[in-house]
């Protein structure tokens, strides 16, 4: 057999973990590239609480994306919860990429930037939203990145726009090592459809709700029943007080239909499915500083 045919054969598997500052546009990336939104995206900081992997499958190559949290320093236990997310995305990653904004600076947390530019293993430096910024600009921010991170392959790209996605996946393939498949071929996502449901509703309330309202949200899926063509979904939103209970109803229920209505067909969409949503409202006082609730939702081990 000719070599270079047998080498064409040999399939290639690998996690690329995402890491940055919050809100640099990580989730977005994600969806674009393996083309669903799996991970939710809004404008506001720590959208992203868990470790998400997004699966492209092709007949001789696995890539496997990791989202994680935007790296910060942690205040309460689910944030530090949240960080060990982020540690873990180190140690088993075959690729990192460290994604920045166009005109950010260095990552919030000393020790996790000494890792990224300390990495033995390839680094992919994408500088986010470069359609925000000027050429010259941007020739700067290359500059910086490159004497910054010397060990870094360094991309401009737009994720919102798609600018650039392609490049980094064809680099991707690459670079990734020989190995079998990690994951069954048509396997999207590691999680769950209560996770990918919990995450849709969760979404809505941090893009209806301000201050610390969706920072004190959990979603958890009761009930997920799959009737033929249809699919019957019981969640309830647990908060940490009595008062955000009421601001999450809103008047005469209008603040928690608009929620499960939004949710409800994000949900149709992303399953194929005609989806019956019923949503309730629970108080779980200061669940995030609680250890047995963040194993409960899924925060610990």
């Amino acid at each position: 057999m000719n070599p270079d045919a047998k080498k064409q054969k040999q399939h290639k598997a690998g996690f690329v973990n995402i890491i940055g500052n919050p809100n640099v546009g990580k989730s977005t990336f994600l969806n674009a590239i393996v083309g669903e939104d799996l991970a939710i995206t809004t404008p506001k900081a720590q959208t992203t609480r868990h470790r998400i992997l997004g699966i492209v499958n092709g007949d001789d190559y696995q890539v496997i994306f990791s989202d994680t949290p935007g790296i910060i320093k942690p205040a309460y236990e689910m944030q530090e919860a949240m960080m060990d997310f982020v540690k873990t995305s180190f140690e088993d990653a075959d690729i990192i990429i460290y994604m920045v904004e166009a005109g950010e600076k260095d990552l919030k947390n000393e020790a996790f930037f000494k890792k990224i530019a300390q990495a033995k293993v390839p680094v992919l430096l994408l500088i986010n939203k470069v359609d925000l910024t000027e050429q010259e600009a941007l020739e700067k921010m290359i500059q910086y990145w490159q004497e910054k991170v010397p060990n870094a392959e360094i991309f401009p790209v737009s994720a919102l726009h798609g600018f650039g996605i392609n490049q980094v996946f064809n680099r991707i393939l690459e670079l990734l090592p020989e190995s079998p498949p990690y994951f069954g071929k048509d396997q999207l996502t590691d999680k769950t459809e209560r996770f990918i449901v919990n995450e849709k509703i969760r979404e809505k309330i941090l893009k209806h709700y301000k201050l610390e309202i969706p920072y004190a949200v959990e979603v958890d899926t009761e009930e997920f029943i799959e009737e033929g063509d249809r699919i019957r979904i019981r969640s309830i939103i647990y908060v940490e007080r009595d008062s955000q209970k009421g601001i999450i109803i809103g008047h005469k229920g209008a603040g928690l239909k608009r929620v499960g209505t939004e949710a409800r067909k994000d949900l149709e969409k992303f399953f194929g499915k005609k989806i019956y949503l019923e949503l309730y409202v629970k108080v779980n006082k200061d669940w995030r500083k609680k250890n047995d609730q963040l194993r409960r939702f899924g925060y610990k081990d």
